[in-house]
């Protein structure tokens, strides 16, 4: 993790100076109780612009961060609408988790927020008092987790409003993407969301956002119409393609860590219903599979939009019975043209052979995000990825080999079906976004459970997780069907085997056996390899011997030069840190994609 004007601190040592001798929660003024200065606060607008045209605060010092005087918190706390929090206080640990279980923010304090006004008097605070910034909604895509600072939680700004008539919807920063399908669904519309409903919508649309729909409708920045952002230096700004397109060009793809985002307008389609479902083929069907799926893809209209994922399930109890213990391939399909025609398209996939399931079906599209049936419980997980300009049946052959019932470490590989839309540059105004490598024909995604890291702060802590096989819950190992996120909180395969002897000598023994899995098995696609999608990089992949080398890869190396610069003009004292890949340029200008995502 960079440390710039910030030092890392011992947990002891921020416990001891978070400690108050009467009031050791800290959540508010020292003499009074918190819920009566909330009652007294001033400011706090939510609205738009509320607060724009402040007048920038001074830079932030250059030494490292210090604990807020309680003066501070207490005006704070004044300041906002939602709650502050800090170490030890009630609330605190719950607020800092998040969906992913490896990793958990530390931060000296956190800020609840309701509204833009409360993100405005956060940073404003942070400023003041040396800290840097973390922003958090979900959690899904957390990866490097603040110790210290301030992390400002969005959770509870939670609106959403559909225009039908305008063909668009608004969501604020801490929406997740089942809400704006179940508000789209009675006007025929549909947002380009993620296969699961529980991502929250800004982060996911900031990294380019890969969707159910993208072969038909392309990446969901694209849809983008405005963007409202609180700015490193707590100005609110109402950005456009109009207004400022070289900044709205950028959060486009490269969006993470120009500001905190408080709400987002982006266009629907026009989709109320699908054809889409699942086809399971059973191991000794997967080479078939394999094979069948590649010849497969350069047939298909843009209209259909597929992935393909492995899955080594283990032999657990918690488990529907056709999954215990086998290896299974998945290939999930959302097609938008009518069922007749779909039967006819999938006709080659289902000619492989028997299925353990078939459920390919007509559905409305509220239902798509049972197509891939992802997890709904947090757990630990570390993920990479590589975007492909093409791929042959033998590499792909080669890389389920590696990771399949036999690997040494559980692994969930998925291949995603690229190009269509996505392969255009545009949007609803024609402004290209800055989502990186649209020539990309394929994403090669693998995820592997770290075991061990769920317990305390996981991999920011030495600590363990003793749960056993007879512990885990169903929704660790997708066990409402097949799933994307079908991983096993153990990280055990099909036999029980993986990463247990790994786990045993701790997390991040765990971590180093699966980073060098996924190595060894993105190896196998090298000629082939473009870059990497931020949307799929989970953990802290910041830390890697080749962090600068992760960090490039999001973007050819014009667009990666042109987004560092935008950071250092928006966020020169680097406010904004904590991302998913944390080396800097050779300017020491991190690229743009900072802050927690999620």
């Amino acid at each position: 993790m960079e440390s710039n004007d910030h030092t890392p601190r011992t947990r002891q040592s921020r416990q001891s100076r978070h400690t108050h001798p009467t009031h050791p929660t800290r959540h508010a003024h020292p003499t009074q109780d918190p819920r009566q200065i909330h009652g007294t606060r001033s400011g706090g607008s939510g609205g738009p612009g509320g607060r724009t045209g402040a007048t920038p605060i001074p830079a932030a010092p250059a030494a490292p961060a210090t604990l807020a005087t309680p003066s501070a918190l207490a005006e704070l706390v004044r300041q906002t609408r939602g709650p502050v929090l800090v170490p030890g206080g009630e609330g605190y640990d719950a607020e800092r988790s998040g969906f992913q279980r490896a990793y958990r923010h530390r931060p000296d304090v956190i800020v609840g927020a309701e509204c833009a006004g409360d993100v405005v008097a956060a940073v404003r605070f942070a400023r003041a008092q040396g800290l840097p910034v973390a922003v958090q909604a979900t959690g899904h895509g957390l990866s490097a987790a603040a110790d210290g600072g301030l992390l400002i939680s969005t959770r509870r700004m939670a609106g959403v409003r559909v225009d039908a008539a305008a063909g668009s919807a608004r969501a604020e920063a801490g929406v997740v993407w089942g809400q704006v399908v179940e508000a789209a669904a009675p006007h025929g519309l549909a947002p380009l969301n993620g296969s699961s409903p529980g991502v929250g919508v800004i982060s996911y649309t900031l990294g380019g956002g890969v969707g159910v729909l993208a072969r038909t409708y392309g990446f969901a920045a694209d849809q983008v119409r405005s963007v409202d952002l609180v700015t490193a230096d707590a100005r609110q700004l109402h950005v456009t393609a109009d207004s400022d397109p070289e900044l709205f060009r950028a959060l486009l793809g490269g969006g993470h860590g120009l500001g905190v985002v408080t709400a987002m307008e982006f266009g629907l389609v026009p989709v109320a219903r699908l054809y889409g479902g699942q086809l399971v083929f059973g191991g000794e069907r997967i080479d078939e599979a394999l094979a069948a799926y590649l010849r497969w893809t350069e047939t298909v209209p843009d209209e259909l939009t597929s992935s393909l994922a492995l899955i080594a399930y283990p032999d657990l109890p918690q488990l529907p019975e056709p999954l215990r213990g086998r290896y299974l391939a998945q290939i999930r399909i959302a097609y938008t043209g009518s069922a007749e025609e779909g039967e006819r398209l999938v006709a080659p996939l289902r000619a492989v052979g028997p299925r353990v399931s078939d459920e390919l079906r007509e559905m409305p599209y509220a239902d798509s995000h049972t197509i891939h049936r992802d997890p709904s419980d947090p757990h630990a997980y570390d993920g990479d990825n590589a975007l492909l300009s093409g791929l042959d049946v033998d590499a792909l052959h080669r890389v389920a080999v590696l990771t399949g019932p036999d690997a040494p470490t559980m692994c969930v590989l998925q291949l995603n079906h690229l190009g269509g839309a996505m392969a255009k540059r545009g949007g609803p105004e024609e402004v290209a976004g800055s989502v990186g490598h649209r020539d990309a024909r394929f994403a090669l995604r693998l995820l592997s459970p770290l075991p061990g890291a769920e317990a305390g702060d996981g991999l920011g802590a030495d600590t363990g997780d003793d749960r056993g096989a007879d512990d885990l819950g169903a929704d660790d190992l997708g066990a409402d069907g097949p799933g994307d996120g079908g991983t096993g909180a153990d990280g055990r395969g099909a036999d029980g085997r993986g990463s247990g002897e790994a786990a045993s000598e701790g997390p991040g023994a765990a971590l180093a056996a699966v980073r060098a899995l996924h190595a060894e098995a993105l190896a196998a696609v090298a000629p082939w390899r473009i870059g990497r999608s931020v949307n799929f990089l989970f953990g802290s992949h910041g830390e890697r011997p080749d962090a600068a080398e992760v960090a490039r890869s999001v973007h050819d190396a014009d667009e990666h030069r042109r987004l560092a610069g935008l950071k250092a003009h928006h966020d020169p004292e680097n406010v904004f840190r904590f991302h998913p890949s944390e080396a800097a340029t050779a300017d020491r200008t991190p690229a743009a994609v900072t802050t927690a995502r999620g």
